[in-house]
């Protein structure tokens, strides 16, 4: 006998519709899964027999045979196992479970030997192409109840077991009421106001959060770049319910969406360590690629301390995500794309031991170390930073005896001033200065003559290229939303070359 039910396979980050196809017959009793499952999949039949014999339903004697359609899309991860379970019960002969009532279902769950039903990952996923196929419901772990039902539209049936699961397909329990459809994650932001001191580097930063720009820190160990970095998430706008969708639902197909909660309501901070590898960077794997860091860090920040010591590859993997906003992954599974829109924080020091020019400490460094530290980041790979600030230990009065600066709910407020004009520029709020093109920003009405009489004699004196001279436009305009000009004047031009230090610091063309 035949029974059939719906899942998913996911893609990139989004979730496809598999159809499960569980046929029982008469032959040489065997169980197979076919239809291009991965490893986790073909696993399964272990973990559904226990399961089953654990919930008092029979393994039947017989052929078995699972087929996951479409054929040709590769099917991984261990949420195959609840519907496969559904429709072997289903499938013989109709003993325990009516086949038509797996109809119109989507199906996901991992299962426990002891008939359990587990959390899985891509619940959100999983419900939004439920919705987006037309399907009645989903049916899923209860750990997964609170991402799920975040989509409106379809019945969401949380199961702990398999035994749950059965008994509302039969009818014998009613589906659960829905009392929080969006419970949400709560940031927890250090506060701007405990960095002493760096005036220059707040107000840069103020810059970067206000027009979405790339942002680095160049100084000594103890300056505070890694402090003032992790302040920035804090400074920026609150997420949109597209972005907190679009975010969370990378991190529900990663697994990494805490359990619980159904939304991202803050932006992600993902600080990788520097011996990451370019897959874990820009997103690979084996089979299908899976997201990396600039994927996770999508609507928020990416941190990159001590930027040098990170490898050379992965480095240079970042200059396609940071103009595009999207990753582009080819493996022999497939091809895939992620979101990465991000903003990207990197700090790093002036030479391998950090000392270069210090007022109290000497280098230990010779020129050789010097040249090779900085000959690790490319011209083109720096010049993606459309702001860059020096920044220098505090003072022993800064440090003990200056009052505590702006708090991040003060300059939060400018920031967000800054985007609502954006906003109305660009006409949406997931645009920003960063990402306008010359033809946006090079107009009289938005630039004055004494601006673009300075700017040409800025490109004469430091010879910039066309991108340079793009995001010297883009800051400009940035300094002048937040203070509410309506065109870019001559002081924004020179204020925004402040934040340029590629050309001479560190030895690089922009």
């Amino acid at each position: 006998m035949l029974a059939k039910t719906g899942s998913v396979a996911f893609v990139g980050v989004e979730a496809r519709l598999v159809e499960v196809e569980v046929d029982v017959n008469t032959g040489v009793p065997k169980f197979t899964i076919v239809g291009l499952p991965a490893k986790s999949v073909r696993e399964a039949e272990q973990r559904t027999r226990s399961a089953l014999l654990a919930s008092q339903e029979r393994w039947p004697p017989a052929r078995v045979v699972a087929n996951l359609a479409p054929a040709g899309l590769r099917k991984d991860g261990t949420h195959f196992d609840l519907p496969i379970a559904l429709g072997l019960i289903a499938a013989d002969y109709g003993r325990r479970l009516d086949p038509n009532s797996l109809a119109d279902w989507v199906v996901i769950g991992e299962l426990g030997l002891d008939g359990s039903v587990r959390r899985v990952r891509g619940a959100l996923a999983a419900a939004l192409a439920c919705k987006r196929f037309g399907r009645r419901g989903l049916i899923c772990p209860a750990a997964n109840h609170a991402e799920a039902s975040v989509v409106e539209g379809i019945e969401v049936i949380p199961v702990s077991c398999l035994a749950e699961a059965c008994a509302f397909l039969r009818g014998d329990t009613a589906p659960p009421a829905v009392t929080e459809r969006r419970p949400v994650s709560v940031p927890s932001y250090a506060d701007l106001s405990d960095v002493r001191g760096q005036g220059g580097a707040k107000t840069a930063v103020e810059i970067a959060a206000a027009g979405g720009h790339n942002v680095l820190f160049y100084g000594p160990p103890g300056s505070g770049k890694t402090m003032l970095a992790r302040r920035v998430p804090g400074i920026l706008p609150e997420m949109s319910l597209a972005e907190s969708l679009e975010a969370s639902q990378i991190h529900s197909v990663v697994g990494l969406l805490p359990e619980g909660i159904a939304l991202l309501a803050h932006r992600p901070f993902r600080a990788p360590h520097h011996n990451i590898s370019l897959s874990g960077l820009i997103g690979g794997g084996t089979g299908l690629a899976v997201p990396g860091e600039v994927s996770l860090a999508h609507h928020g920040v990416l941190f990159l301390d001590e930027m040098p010591l990170f490898r050379r590859d992965s480095l240079e993997g970042l200059r396609g995500p940071t103009e595009e906003g999207i990753v582009h992954i080819s493996r022999v599974g497939g091809a895939v794309s992620y979101p990465a829109r991000f903003s990207l924080v990197a700090a790093m020091n002036p030479c391998p031991c950090g000392y270069l020019d210090d007022r109290k400490t000497p280098c230990r460094c010779s020129d050789l170390d010097v040249d090779r530290y900085k000959s690790r980041l490319s011209g083109p790979l720096l010049d993606r930073f459309d702001v860059q600030i020096i920044m220098s230990r505090p003072t022993r009065k800064e440090l003990l005896d200056d009052p505590p600066g702006e708090s991040s709910a003060d300059v939060r407020i400018r920031v967000q001033a800054a985007r609502a004009i954006q906003t109305e520029r660009y006409g949406t709020s997931l645009r920003t200065n960063a990402t306008a093109t010359k033809a946006e920003l090079d107009s009289p009405e938005l630039l004055t003559t004494a601006a673009r009489n300075e700017l040409k004699s800025i490109i004469d004196r430091v010879e910039l290229t066309g991108r340079g001279v793009i995001r010297i436009l883009r800051v400009a305009r940035t300094i002048a939303d937040l203070g509410a000009h309506d065109r870019v004047t001559e002081d924004d031009i020179l204020n925004s070359l402040t934040f340029r230090l590629s050309e001479n610091l560190l030895g690089a063309a922009a």
